[in-house]
């Protein structure tokens, strides 16, 4: 399964977002510097995620964007189905395309399909932001700079 760049770019800034969390609204061009995301594109990601609830936005000279509800029980499954859709890694194993597969109820894969969606479901959905902020927290302490010559 192949995650668009613009799903890559709603989890970086969601990461962005739960890293300053408690720190008030952060602006778009604050989001888009640390995490390397085109500003414009963001300004509609952060559109979208918005409208989903999954964000709220302030106006203003202190405006930007802050996350809604509990940050810790928000998952990076969450935001890849809101994003991509299903995890399903072949149409037919869900929604429509199950009812229009010529080996439907005959098929030797469906069993694999069916174990790879639940294996990428169980990272996804057990990955949450504040795990991927205590990893990145716990690599910059083991990557001590060097200033010798």
């Amino acid at each position: 399964m192949n995650l668009s760049q613009k799903c890559q770019y709603a989890l970086r800034a969601i990461f962005e977002l739960f890293k300053r969390c408690g720190e008030g609204p952060i602006s778009v061009a604050e989001i888009a510097e640390a995490q390397a995301i085109p500003p414009r594109f963001l300004l509609l990601i952060l559109g979208q995620l918005r409208q989903a609830g999954f964000v709220e936005s302030r106006r203003g000279v202190q405006g930007g964007y802050l996350l809604t509800g509990e940050p810790g029980e928000l998952t990076v499954g969450d935001i890849i189905r809101f994003m991509e859709g299903p995890l399903d890694p072949v149409k037919c194993i869900g929604g429509d395309g199950a009812a229009h597969c010529p080996l439907r109820g005959n098929c030797a894969f469906s069993g694999l399909w069916e174990r790879a969606k639940q294996a990428v479901a169980e990272v996804y959905d057990t990955t949450s932001f504040q795990d991927l902020v205590d990893a990145e927290r716990a690599s910059a302490e083991r990557y001590v700079v060097s200033y010798c010559i």
